[in-house]
């Protein structure tokens, strides 16, 4: 199976692919939250939308399984849709997304549009990303150059993503696809703890678009912080060649590593 995942109906087959860093068994973040909004993106719409926030909140670990999807429409409107998400393994329920989409228009907006440029150094003058987060079958979907930080450094962090494979068989990988799964590694690049020492709970993934990604590398700067009672937010802005366009945020839980 050369994709993530195979989509029949509402039926979900996942593929060695979507594992994660610390069991191979359990799905990587990214994987679900980009099947999500594939299926969001999937929903009809009475006029062109685009989405513009996506929330997963992670109910428990995603196994490496078939997967039962059920979408529901929460509000359609003329201006917005709200489109819920529910991914069951095992007849447990595993991640719930709720997708906000927003109507397209053009207007020339002239100096009011948002045009926060990069100044982090592009793709193709970042290192390979390295430690144990980068090993894991995930990884085999996506290119990875890192201009800031890095995953074996406790601190601030940024990398550009590429997304090299599809994700869901028979379908290109959308913008906002693209985003939500750099999206997804805010904790991993910045964290301000060894992971080695330290365990990371990430209890959902907030995304928030501006408008969507050009080309296919994405950025993500990212930061942690944490508070005295074990838990913390780590967040980062979104942004392609033309400039910043989102910001993502994970509610994070810490503990020491058994020893």
């Amino acid at each position: 199976m050369d994709t993530v995942y195979r989509l029949d109906g509402s039926c979900v087959t996942t593929g060695p692919m979507a594992g994660g860093p610390w069991d191979k068994t359990m799905q990587h973040g990214s994987a679900p939250s980009a099947l999500i909004v594939a299926m969001a993106e999937a929903v009809p719409t009475a006029v062109p939308m685009r989405i513009a926030r996506l929330t997963v909140d992670l109910m428990r670990p995603v196994p490496v399984a078939p997967l039962e999807a059920k979408t529901e429409v929460l509000r359609e409107g003329r201006k917005i849709q709200l489109c819920n998400i529910d991914l069951i393994a095992d007849g447990k329920l595993a991640v719930r997304g709720t997708v906000l989409r927003i109507r397209r228009a053009a207007y020339d907006l002239g100096d009011a549009q948002a045009r926060e440029s990069v100044t982090l150094p592009g793709p193709e003058q970042g290192h390979i990303a390295q430690g144990k987060i980068t090993d894991n079958p995930f990884m085999a979907c996506l290119s990875m150059s890192v201009v800031k930080g890095g995953f074996n450094k406790p601190g601030p962090g940024a990398a550009w993503f590429r997304v090299t494979r599809p994700i869901v068989a028979g379908q290109d990988n959308s913008a906002a696809m693209r985003a939500v799964i750099a999206a997804d590694f805010c904790n991993g690049l910045s964290s301000v703890l060894d992971f080695r020492s330290w365990t990371f709970l990430n209890g959902d993934l907030q995304v928030t678009l501006a408008r969507d990604p050009v080309g296919d590398w994405v950025l993500l700067d990212a930061e942690t912080w944490l508070g005295p009672d074990g838990s913390g937010i780590a967040s980062g802005k979104l942004a392609d060649a033309g400039g910043y366009f989102g910001r993502a945020a994970q509610s994070i839980l810490i503990e020491p590593r058994s020893r």
